[in-house]
């Protein structure tokens, strides 16, 4: 993994306050983590940073969409993504990293890496089941899909219609009391 310098957020020589950043995430930024489930990705964020006098808050907002394929059918299709995440980072002796919502950096850092929490931001907003919106409302047509309707066990309606008389007495039984 790189580490990417257009996410370093720098903070030393801002005033105490709400400072905001703005951030574009493409596919590249996944693939420089070495993950390569999204065909394409067009995602906006935008950081608000709270800086006081002995930590930092930081406010992640993402917005936008990647491309996937369908666990289905293999189709892709664009997956709409709605992500948020805080982090509040407080200054120590040594770098840690082992809270997911506390950072602690040495004092004297001036700047604070924020990639790999927003690469986990966006990679836990998309579903882990993954199905193509065409599939629920019934206009995706795959011959996928058609082959899985035809393979589709299909029900007798003599079963159906049919009731075993050594059943009815013991439905009789719930009834009785």
């Amino acid at each position: 993994m790189m580490k990417q310098k257009e996410f370093n957020v720098p903070f030393s020589g801002l005033k105490q306050g709400k400072h905001d950043f703005e951030f574009e995430i493409d596919n590249k930024f996944f693939e420089s983590f070495g993950y390569d489930e999204f065909n394409a990705a067009d995602v906006k964020l935008h950081l608000q940073l709270n800086k006081t006098s002995t930590m930092l808050e930081l406010e992640f907002d993402g917005q936008g969409s990647v491309n996937v394929n369908c666990d289905i059918t293999s189709e892709p299709y664009d997956q709409e993504i709605d992500a948020q995440l805080n982090l509040v980072v407080k200054f120590g002796e040594t770098f840690n990293d082992d809270d997911d919502e506390i950072l602690i950096i040495p004092h004297g850092s001036h700047q604070v890496n924020i990639a790999q929490y927003v690469y986990e931001m966006l990679v836990l907003a998309v579903p882990q089941k993954r199905v193509h919106p065409g599939i629920a409302d019934g206009t995706l047509k795959s011959e996928v899909l058609d082959k899985l309707e035809e393979l589709q066990p299909k029900e007798s309606r003599e079963n159906k219609e049919e009731n075993d008389p050594r059943w009815d007495k013991l439905k009789n039984l719930l009834t009785d009391k």
